[in-house]
């Protein structure tokens, strides 16, 4: 089973049946309530019995298990082929940990077990004990109210060494007050560990056999009883027991169109009234664009022609050059600071909340979307929490971007999870949290994310606040520490006074007693770049990074419309740069937009390398010559010319190269090549020229 939709959090193998009992989870997507006919005659044991494996059998297709729950014996077993290809190389590299559901429980015998199947060795839940504690050994600090965090069945989980030596573990937001997080670490970060130690742990044990089964002790429905190792492939697949079929996904609420009719009514009649100058500039600058942007430029049309030439063998921009140049552009130094790159949902979420828990004073949070999902609840919930502490709590979210999110069905939402109707009345309900929607004139839109904690540490980048950026999507955040922090503060000062009842006003008095701006100090140079209304830096600064670049440009991003910067990523590739460019296979307006499959066989056809990320990609990074940019900003109108947007960039040569290292090089390597076009249909370039206009 691909693990790649994020429906099942992964924690890895090494982790396993470690926390029994506590990461119970009355949450099933659709992939997990698949009616079994074999359920039809299924005798289940009591729920809460521990499963003891008395035999194992794995055969080319499905496994078998045979075991004692409450003095009776029951047989069991699933399918493999539909979630592991178990023909794979040694040598390759598997994605697990895999979930397999344990889809029937009966006390007959099997009857069709397969002639080419053969025994597993079954080992004692005392082995995994044993194995579970040296793992932990091998990950867990020895100092004392220190941890670390790991997820599991998209829970996010505290794990510490207590006293005595024992493994203590709750949900992060259960942290026993007074520890600390001292790593976050990776599925891939626990199996590089796991692989070693099960191997010197069996051969301690005199176990030559390297497929084995342990029993793990864990109970309960979404229990993992057993867990079994295939060290010569590197393979590690829970058996999980499953509730019985037959609840239905619970359909979350349609959002009522008074919502969307009642927003974009006071966004536009009562902006007139508070906001009519900023109103009127966004008018006239939709419009004025939209009137002087040809309807379409035509991606080939006065670019080079004939071969494409070598890649050529020179030296980068001159980046101190380039920093005199942005200081001129942007009429304002850079800023310091430092970064640190948090690359999906594991990796940025429980920061956010580790962060948040931390609060002394004040968390200020900005967002596209806060949607009504589970997910997004629970962050909600806890904003409530810490303002009934007496933490300032402040969240600013796009009007338009929020209400449309939550009328879209979530696929994963808990079969019982019961949504609010509206965003904005949840977090204010029984709750000290402000809260204001920035209004959408003329469907313009904010589409930053950026959270402030403490005035001090700083979260930027592609992320919202929904459950598919914390399970399923591929995107990154970073965390911004120093100087740099304050005119990321000050960004959300502005608009949040803007959002307010003074409007345009409160904006003004509000520049008019700007506190100073702390001396740039501590650590590297980082600059921010906007799109306003009338203000396009973000594409302006890359288009001519774009044509300054001498030796490589790397680009991921989830949407390319944008027509002008795939000219000159084509320009630069005719001048011998490298240029490569990660589009995603699915995104949230269906598998591969038709927009990014021309653009991908234009970019293919002028000799630049297109990658195809496998699944969803959100990330919006770029490093040209080796100076990064990265953050909200997509490549499309909206992004580049429209909405509100931030992202930050720096030519600090170690963060770029970190970077590249953990984002693109990981990427290129998970996303097969382009090689040939794709098929394009004329209805294509219909849907290309309006998506111009629309996205």
């Amino acid at each position: 089973m691909s693990n790649a939709s994020g429906e099942y959090g992964e924690m890895g193998w090494i982790i396993g049946g470690v926390i029994t009992g506590s990461m119970r989870r009355s949450c099933c997507s659709i992939a997990l309530l698949t009616v079994f006919a074999a359920f039809a005659n299924a005798e289940l044991p009591p729920v809460g019995t521990e499963l003891v494996a008395l035999e194992g059998i794995r055969g080319p297709d499905r496994f078998f298990v045979r075991y004692r729950a409450a003095d009776k014996e029951y047989y069991s077993g699933g399918s493999w082929s539909r979630r592991i290809d178990l023909n794979l190389r040694a040598d390759e590299t598997f994605p697990g940990p895999y979930i397999l559901p344990l889809e029937y429980h009966r006390t007959e015998p099997w009857a069709d077990i397969p002639a080419d199947a053969f025994p597993v060795q079954v080992l004692p839940v005392e082995y995994w004990n044993a194995l579970k504690a040296r793992l932990f050994d091998a990950v867990l600090p020895s100092e004392p109210q220190t941890g670390i965090v790991v997820t599991f069945n998209q829970d996010d989980y505290f794990l510490w060494r207590e006293p005595d030596h024992s493994i203590g573990s709750l949900p992060l937001r259960e942290r026993p007050e007074g520890f600390r997080i001292s790593a976050i670490l990776s599925v891939a970060d626990l199996v590089s560990s796991g692989r070693p130690l099960t191997e010197n742990f069996l051969t301690e044990q005199s176990i030559a056999d390297r497929r084995v089964v342990f029993n793990t002790g864990d109970t309960g429905v979404y229990s993992l009883p057993f867990l079994y190792v295939n060290l010569d492939l590197g393979i590690a697949a829970f058996a999980r027991v499953e509730p019985e079929p037959g609840r239905k996904i619970a359909e979350p609420p349609v959002v009522p169109v008074t919502q969307t009719v009642g927003h974009l009514a006071r966004s536009h009649l009562t902006a007139m009234a508070v906001r009519p100058l900023s109103s009127l500039q966004r008018l006239l600058f939709v419009v004025g664009d939209t009137v002087t942007t040809p309807p379409k430029p035509g991606t080939t049309g006065g670019l080079p022609s004939g071969p494409v030439p070598p890649l050529a063998r020179v030296s980068g921009m001159d980046l101190g050059a380039w920093e005199l140049y942005l200081d001129e552009f942007t009429g304002r130094p850079s800023s310091t600071g430092t970064l640190d790159y948090l690359v999906d949902g594991d990796e940025f979420f429980p920061r956010l909340i580790d962060s948040i828990e931390q609060a002394q004073k004040s968390i200020h949070m900005r967002t596209y979307i806060f949607d009504n999902d589970d997910f997004a609840a629970f962050i909600g919930e806890l904003l409530k929490e810490r303002a009934a502490a007496g933490i300032e709590v402040k969240v600013l979210l796009d009007g338009l971007g929020t209400i449309i999110s939550t009328a879209e069905k979530q696929k994963s939402l808990p079969s019982d999870y019961q949504a609010p109707d509206s965003v904005r009345l949840f977090l204010e309900s029984e709750s000290d949290v402000s809260v204001r929607q920035a209004p959408n004139p003329w469907l313009t839109g904010d589409h930053v994310k950026s959270t402030i904690v403490d005035g001090e540490v700083a979260f930027v980048g592609g992320m919202n606040i929904a459950r598919e950026y914390r399970y399923d999507w591929h995107d990154m955040m970073v965390e911004i520490r120093g100087p740099i922090v304050w005119e990321i503060r000050s960004e959300f000062d502005d608009s949040w006074i803007h959002a307010g009842f003074l409007g345009d006003l409160g904006w003004f008095l509000h520049k008019l007693r700007r506190e100073e701006q702390p001396l740039a100090v501590a650590g590297y140079p980082i600059r921010l770049l906007h799109t306003r209304p009338a203000k396009s830096e973000i594409f302006e600064v890359q288009r001519e990074a774009m044509r300054r670049a001498q030796q490589y440009i790397y680009v991921e991003n989830a949407y390319f419309t944008d027509d002008v910067l795939l000219q000159e990523l084509i320009r630069a590739r005719y001048r011998g740069v490298d240029v490569r460019v990660i589009v995603p296979m699915v995104t949230d307006r269906g598998p591969l937009t038709r927009d990014n499959a021309l653009a991908a066989n234009t970019m293919l056809e002028h000799g630049i390398r297109v990658f195809i990320y496998p699944g969803m990609s959100h990330v919006k990074a770029a490093v040209f010559d080796g100076w990064a940019c990265l953050g909200s900003a997509n490549f499309d109108r909206l992004s580049l010319k429209i909405n509100r947007e931030m992202n930050v960039a720096t030519p600090h040569a170690p963060a770029v190269q970190r970077l590249i290292e953990e984002v693109f090089d990981a990427d290129f390597d998970r996303s097969p090549e382009l090689l040939e076009p794709f098929p394009e249909r004329w209805s294509d370039h219909l849907v290309e020229v309006l998506g111009d206009y629309i996205f």
